[in-house]
């Protein structure tokens, strides 16, 4: 016959274990209501956080690739430059990039592709070679929906036109602007990209001119050299 504990102690330890388990369960559970609060809040931040780099990424690829524009012709006969901006779409001519491009030169287009709320702002390219036409390739996607881009262009009198087309000069300054479709009271977000070359090297001083071409300053430089290339 089993004999009963007289050990006053037993009871209380079970009640101990009792306890601490209703206590553990309600802390787990008190971190739980936490937690599904605070991760939503987490996946938004970080959301935000992402979205600025990938825009801040796009801005500053576009602005670059702008401000690289070259003052080109199509030919020697043409006095407008190949340079062709709208609201919605630029394309110009730059020095190629790639560690296979060489000295080359690169027919640039940055514009959206597909319709409606599912456009995306793609650049493509092409190798530049006066008098033919070639097919844009090599897509790459800069923004994606939901966001949206326009382009505003300025001379040297610092007028914001939304179109530069058959121009004899390159604009001095591209205003890029950002805005969300989906959230009509988010600011948009403006770059402006500076062209520093904005007509050839003759319209800057004469080869006779010598004073000129020792006082030219570097940016002239690269304007002398894109001269060279449009008009050989």
């Amino acid at each position: 016959m089993a004999r009963r504990s007289n050990d006053p102690q037993a009871g209380f330890t079970l009640i101990e274990v009792l306890v601490a388990l209703a206590l553990m369960g309600l802390l787990i559970s008190a971190l739980a209501a936490i937690t599904a609060q605070w991760i939503p809040n987490w996946d938004r931040g970080l959301h935000r956080i992402q979205r600025n780099e990938s825009l801040s990424v796009a801005l500053d690829r576009i602005s670059a690739d702008i401000a690289a524009a070259e003052f080109i012709r199509p030919d020697a006969q043409t006095k407008s430059v190949l340079f062709d901006g709208s609201e919605t779409s630029v394309a110009f001519v730059r020095l190629a990039l790639g560690p296979r491009s060489g000295r080359g030169l690169d027919l640039v287009r940055i514009s959206e592709s597909g319709d409606g709320e599912n456009a995306a702002l793609v650049r493509k390219r092409a190798a530049f070679a006066p008098g033919t036409a070639r097919e844009l390739a090599d897509p790459v996607v800069l923004l994606q929906p939901p966001y949206r881009v326009s382009f505003a262009y300025a001379g040297a009198d610092r007028n914001w036109t939304p179109s530069w087309q058959s121009a004899e000069k390159l604009p001095t300054a591209v205003r890029v602007t950002v805005r969300s479709t989906a959230d009509a009271s988010a600011p948009s977000i403006s770059r402006i990209a500076l062209i520093h070359i904005s007509a050839p090297a003759d319209s800057v001083c004469s080869a006779t001119d010598r004073p000129c071409d020792r006082q030219m300053p570097q940016a002239d430089v690269t304007v002398g050299r894109a001269a060279t290339r449009s008009e050989p």
